[in-house]
């Protein structure tokens, strides 16, 4: 018996306000299936859906899923079915999943699946604990069939961030990079706060001082170096087969 999600309380982000704002070039582009009626307005849409789902400089020829392009084309699947097959594809899991903690997934599968960032540490806990009693493959279920996707994309809207103010776009980061590891390397290599630390670290290093040697030059001889003409039996050119003389 799987445990049920944890409760936690929405908070007032961008996308759960209403906007006046005036339309601009922040404004997300809306990709839906029944408005590609050609195909290159269908790979429009397919292409959007990789840029969302699989962060836009994470896009490659190999990471394409043909099997899945092809179903969407057909009209076999809904672009929610399409949606829900990138995010448990191979490549997703490589690129996200097994390069982070729990936590990170959570934040970066929202950004993408949602459109928008985790509301609190308590909604992170929540589904972490989902994708720990059901697999990754729950956790996505769970969003894609969620009443907030399907309220704000439906059947065949791509995702896209909702509203955006900052950090635009979200879902274009670097997944093996996030706070969660650089702050861990940060906490490790340094020890803030008491100077006292930096004082045990000056005092445990090891200083070797440098020890003069006084040198006297009253008495120092030069060799004579110099040459007036070459040995015997010497060649000029160490290129024997130039045809210089022995002197």
């Amino acid at each position: 018996m799987s445990i049920p999600l944890l409760e936690y309380k929405p908070s007032s982000q961008n996308q759960r306000v209403a906007g006046f704002e005036v339309p601009n070039e922040d404004t997300p582009r809306l990709y839906q299936l029944e408005n590609a009626t050609s195909d290159g307005e269908f790979q429009n849409l397919v292409w959007a859906a990789y840029r969302q789902i699989f962060s836009e400089h994470e896009t490659l020829q190999s990471y394409r899923q043909t099997t899945l392009e092809t179903q969407l084309k057909n009209r076999s699947i809904t672009v929610r079915d399409f949606v829900r097959g990138l995010a448990k594809s191979a490549v997703f899991k490589r690129l996200v999943v097994e390069t982070n903690s729990n936590y990170r997934v959570v934040e970066l599968t929202l950004k993408r699946l949602l459109g928008r960032a985790p509301y609190n540490k308590d909604e992170e806990i929540a589904w972490s604990i989902k994708i720990a009693t059901q697999g990754f493959d729950g956790f996505v279920d769970a969003l894609v069939d969620s009443e907030e996707y399907r309220r704000n994309f439906g059947e065949n809207i791509v995702p896209y961030q909702r509203r955006r103010y900052k950090d635009r776009p979200f879902n274009l980061v670097t997944p093996r990079y996030g706070n969660y590891w650089r702050d861990k390397l940060e906490t490790e290599r340094y020890k803030w706060g008491d100077i006292r630390n930096f004082l045990d670290l000056a005092r445990s290093m090891k200083i070797t001082p440098v020890q003069s040697v006084r040198v006297q030059t009253d008495n120092i001889q030069i060799p004579d170096t110099s040459q007036t003409r070459s040995p015997q039996n010497v060649p000029v050119s160490i290129n024997t087969p130039a045809g210089f003389p022995l002197l």
